[in-house]
């Protein structure tokens, strides 16, 4: 049973642009917190990007900050990762994932980043960046 489904991963350019999808397939997650994590080979679990129920509270991971953004439509039940000046360092799985508000945590530098407080993972989309 998959909960959160990726798409939209694929090989860019490096300067290049790529957005991302998640979709859930269970309504309750709509009320979650989701957010983006990616892993490299030979790298541990990165955190991405999180946003809020509401959309109002968002945070990123700072080799990302500036250049990615992210956005929800609780409505269709899918968030998305809007990722801008791709490098090769951007290349990696990306994972979308959903967590309870409580367990997330409040609205601060380290929204989100904790991987332990999610409770759903998708099976992550491949991002390539080539040279």
């Amino acid at each position: 049973q998959v909960e959160l489904v990726e798409s939209g991963g694929g090989l860019v350019q490096a300067g290049g642009s790529l957005t991302i999808s998640c979709e859930s397939s269970m309504r309750a997650l709509s009320s979650f917190v989701k957010a983006w994590f990616r892993q490299a080979p030979g790298k541990e679990r990165e955190f991405v990007a999180a946003i809020s129920t509401s959309g109002l509270i968002q945070n990123f991971g700072n080799s990302v900050r500036g250049r990615f953004a992210i956005s929800r439509d609780n409505a269709k039940n899918t968030v998305d990762l809007q990722m801008t000046s791709l490098t090769s360092e951007d290349a990696a799985v990306y994972y979308c994932a959903a967590g309870r508000p409580t367990r997330v945590g409040v609205e601060g530098e380290k929204y989100g980043i904790d991987a332990e407080t999610y409770d759903y993972w998708g099976r992550g989309t491949q991002v390539t960046v080539s040279s």
